[in-house]
């Protein structure tokens, strides 16, 4: 798997970014058209009869390959406080749900979301008005001790609950990463499937070769919490904020594809640094989808207040899945 190049061409114009690849009214006229002809059993219709984006099994669920991540929304821009004050400003409560309903005329069937008072309040509004999205619920990091907080995310209804990254990188590094199984029976109580997210491809490796129980991964194709002191060994100082390495990407997708669970690859954009225009954006995609299994899924955020990324974005998985 070739490592990822970095940004090529700093001079790109900005605006072709925001002018994206067409407008979702385009997008779903043009698999409307193509809907005339026989479809594979996986690209069936979706209640308001629109579109649906590639999909596979999820355990006794289906999910679409192109999955939306929720960072966007509720103010984890990776980037620095003013952003995220900036999304967080737009993301009203009918914002977002007009946000969730335009994933459903994209053809998306599912949304991953850190759980949050604010993510409950949003989600089951917007199922009050009769959405239709699947969501699967990243736990927050002190959900492992809080044991009455599986109980209140089933409110929500999640076909699945993950681990947080943080608590996988706090039980790996203390060497405690055995008590993980016991969050994850518990998650397994409620009805979700049960899985970890995580950023280190060791963590998947050792809970392979140990046979545990869980149903999926979700996986940081960058590993951007490394102690600091791995940063000064790679870099020869210690850097500021978050660092995202080309040559990470390569080593998570070989060990996803030798699982056989479903893996949900997320930073795919590396947090939107490797991307300056449209065609940067489908590169980094093709080179996700074509470096995990053909039961995977990508989860990539995306932000509407300028552009229609999600038709943009369904448009290019499409283009990808059908070549």
């Amino acid at each position: 798997m070739p490592i990822l190049e970095p940004i090529d061409d700093p001079s790109m114009d900005r605006r072709d970014l925001i002018k994206g690849a067409g407008t979702l009214a385009a997008l779903l006229a043009a698999a409307d058209a193509a809907a005339g002809t026989d479809a594979p059993a996986d690209r069936v219709p979706d209640a308001q009869g629109g579109p649906v984006l590639p999909s596979v099994l999820f355990g006794r669920h289906r999910i679409t390959r192109l999955i939306a991540g929720a960072n966007p929304i509720y103010g984890h821009s990776h980037f620095n406080y003013l952003f995220n004050a900036h999304m967080v400003e737009y993301h009203n409560t009918p914002r977002v749900i007009s946000f969730l309903k335009q994933l459903e005329k994209a053809g998306l069937t599912t949304w991953q979301a850190s759980w949050s008072e604010r993510l409950e309040k949003d989600w089951l509004e917007y199922k009050q008005q009769g959405g239709t999205l699947q969501l699967l619920l990243l736990s927050r990091p002190t959900f492992n001790q809080q044991s009455e907080m599986l109980k209140r995310a089933m409110k929500l209804n999640p076909i699945g609950i993950a681990q947080h990254g943080g608590s996988t990188k706090q039980l790996w590094e203390s060497g405690k990463f055995d008590l993980a199984k016991d969050y994850l029976s518990r998650i397994r109580d409620t009805g979700a499937m049960a899985a970890i997210s995580c950023h280190e491809p060791k963590v998947i490796e050792y809970i392979e070769e140990k046979g545990w129980d869980l149903d999926y991964y979700m996986t940081a194709l960058y590993n951007i919490v490394r102690p600091q002191s791995e940063f000064a060994k790679i870099l020869g100082e210690v850097p500021y904020g978050e660092v995202y390495l080309a040559s990470d990407p390569p080593k998570m997708m070989s060990v996803i594809r030798k699982t056989k669970r479903p893996c949900l690859a997320y930073k795919v954009l590396a947090a939107g640094r490797t991307v300056s225009s449209p065609a940067q954006v489908k590169s980094r995609i093709a080179a996700a989808l074509d470096g995990i299994k053909p039961g995977d899924a990508l989860i990539i955020g995306m932000y509407q207040r300028f552009n229609d990324q999600i038709g943009q974005t369904a448009q290019f998985v499409r283009e990808l899945l059908k070549a």
